[in-house]
Parts: structure tokens; sequence; C-alpha cells
């Protein structure tokens, strides 16, 4: 290694970045977590010349309320990127902010990124030249269950079979895992979009409003429920949105008992993808997944009552990982600093 790129390396910080469909969380070597912020852009448009307004959480407030000209972009669809020039305006942006806000041309940073199990080549690619570009002397990957493991503090470099339950904006990745690597994988395309989605076109058809994604979110985070409370009803909830019938903006109320109704579907597809998993497992694997049972990791895992739900239908013991929303994050930077977890990074 020659001097100058000793000094380069001296001069940039090695970082490690959850490229999520929701949000975006980079991990920085020695520093822990930096930044969680919205996976959203907004772009302006003047004079056919469109150029980045704002990233993250201001771009989050401007999502449905933006004027002709100004667009707020979701980079990523599914786990994977789908408007790779934005992407790369998005790594950029959060790089240079990680490094207090000053573009340096003489920085390299060594980037580990995670990516869906289930992502194909292209996607991979995809995502390698929006972080060369950006400014990454070097892309590693790793894929999301391995890393929503190492943050959970689960066993990956034993020869003992353990299970993750990754639920994602886009995706939701069913893994499991032993000896560093994933004896089985399934990414079923059910996450928190399609759970926003649910409550949109419920109450656009039970109640005839229409409402935003920004509001079926909130809905979601606040009062989403996995099952039926046990009263039958739960909270009472009131939305603003647009009527459908009159064309005039209006309140109504729902409870969380319709929130269940709502969300049955996406809920149901994940539950699905884990019986699918569980019967595609190695018998050995199996009877170590009866004593360690599945832990659930992302911001899905967040919603009342699903570890309840699939403690029914699996019959296992199910637990939330201690902070679901940044333990991928936190798995991705284990895996970049700890040599023992060096193993799982592959080339990109």
């Amino acid at each position: 290694m020659s001097f100058f790129s000793r000094w380069f390396k001296f001069n940039s910080q090695d970082m490690a970045i959850d490229l999520g469909t929701a949000n975006t969380v980079v991990y920085v070597r020695g520093k822990g977590i930096v930044l969680n912020e919205p996976s959203v852009v907004a772009v302006e448009t003047i004079n056919g010349i469109k150029r980045v307004k704002a990233v993250g959480d201001d771009a989050k407030l401007m999502m449905g309320k933006t004027p002709d000209s100004i667009e707020a972009i979701r980079p990523l669809r599914d786990g994977v990127i789908a408007d790779i020039d934005v992407a790369e305006q998005m790594i950029k942006h959060f790089i240079t902010k990680v490094h207090g806000g000053k573009p340096n041309a003489f920085r390299s940073p060594e980037i580990v990124i995670c990516v869906p199990s289930g992502s194909t080549s292209v996607e991979r690619r995809a995502i390698r030249d929006a972080a060369s570009n950006a400014g990454a002397s070097e892309v590693w990957l790793i894929e999301e269950p391995m890393a929503a493991a190492i943050g959970a503090d689960m066993p990956v470099t034993e020869p003992i079979g353990s299970m993750v339950v990754d639920i994602g904006g886009g995706t939701t990745e069913v893994a499991v895992l032993s000896l560093r690597g994933l004896a089985y994988t399934t990414s079923v395309r059910a996450g928190g979009d399609k759970m926003d989605e649910a409550i949109v076109s419920y109450v656009r058809r039970h109640h005839n409003l229409l409402i935003g994604e920004a509001t079926a979110e909130r809905i979601k985070k606040d009062f989403g429920i996995a099952r039926i409370p046990a009263d039958g009803v739960g909270l009472t909830i009131h939305i603003k949105g647009r009527d459908l019938v009159n064309g005039v903006p209006k309140e109504i109320s729902i409870n969380q008992a319709q929130i269940a109704e709502a969300l049955s579907e996406p809920i149901g597809t994940i539950v699905e993808g884990v019986r699918i998993a569980l019967e595609n497992t190695a018998p050995e694997l199996a009877a170590d997944i009866v004593d360690q049972g599945i832990v659930l990791t992302g911001g899905g895992a967040l919603i009342a009552e699903l570890d309840e739900l699939l403690k029914e239908a699996t019959g296992l013991p199910v637990t939330v990982a201690d902070d679901p929303l940044t333990c991928v994050a936190i798995g991705t930077g284990r895996a970049m600093e700890d040599p023992a977890f060096r193993g799982v990074l592959q080339q990109a």
C-alpha cells in the first residue's frame, strides 16, 4: 500500500450501510450508528434540469405534498434499487453528511452494504455501482438476514441452527443460518409498504375515504396490530382524508380490530413464508430451532401481537430483537469490524 493510499484510508471513515426501502441507516467504524433517515429524495426540476432539493427527513416531510416542480422519490422498491441515479445521489449525500457535511475529493471509504438474499446479480451490480460512483474505494456486500442475525447476537459462527425473520419496508427475509452461511433462505415481497397499501385500500373500500401513504404509515406505526384485540374492538383512531363520494376532506374513526383485518393479508403472507422456510429446513437444524426459537428483526417486528401470532402459527418460541430497526445496520457494522465475521462479506 503506497503512502498516498494509506493517507486516503486514514482520512476516510469506513462505513456499513443498511440501504433499506423505508430507511437508510449508516454505521461508521469505531463510532456505531451515526445516521438513520428515511430513504427519500426530493428532486426539483427547473427549466428541464433536475437537481436534488432535499434528502432524508426533510424529503420525507414533502411526500404527497409537493408542487408540480418537485417530486419526492423513493429510489428503492422491494429492497432493491429502482432508480439508480437518485439512489446514487442519496448515498453520496449520506456519505457527505457522515463526514461532517464537507464534500472531499480525497475520501474513499470502504463500504459494506446489505442486500436482500433473493436479489439478482443485476440488482447487486446496481447497488455496487451506486456506491462506487458515490465515492467508495471498495464495496462489500452482506446478505440482509445474516446481518440481522449478527446484529441480534445470534450464534451465526457456530454449528447451531437459528432462524431470523427480518421484516423490512419492501421485503421480508426469512432465513435459517448456521456456520456463517445461509442454510435456507426465502424472500417474501411483503413488508411495511404492503401493510401501508393494505390500510389505504381497506379505508377506501369500507369508508369511501382516500388517505395518503404517510397517513397510512402513521396509523400502522401507532395503532397497527397483527390480530384482533381481546375485546374485539381495541383503540379508536380518527383519520382525515378525502371523501370519494362528495370529493371533500373529511374525518372518520376506525378501530384497531378493523386495522387488524386490513393487515391480515400482508401478515398472512409473512406467516406463510415462515412456514415454508420451516418445511424446508434440514432436520438437525430444525431441532436447534425448537430450542433457539425464531428472532424477529426489522421495523415490521414492532407491530403489536405479531410475535404472539407467529408463536401460535408455528408452536415455536418467538422473540423480538432488542433494537429491531437498527439490527441490520449493527450487524453489517460488526461484520466489517470483527475479523470473525469477515467470511460472510462478499466482494461486490
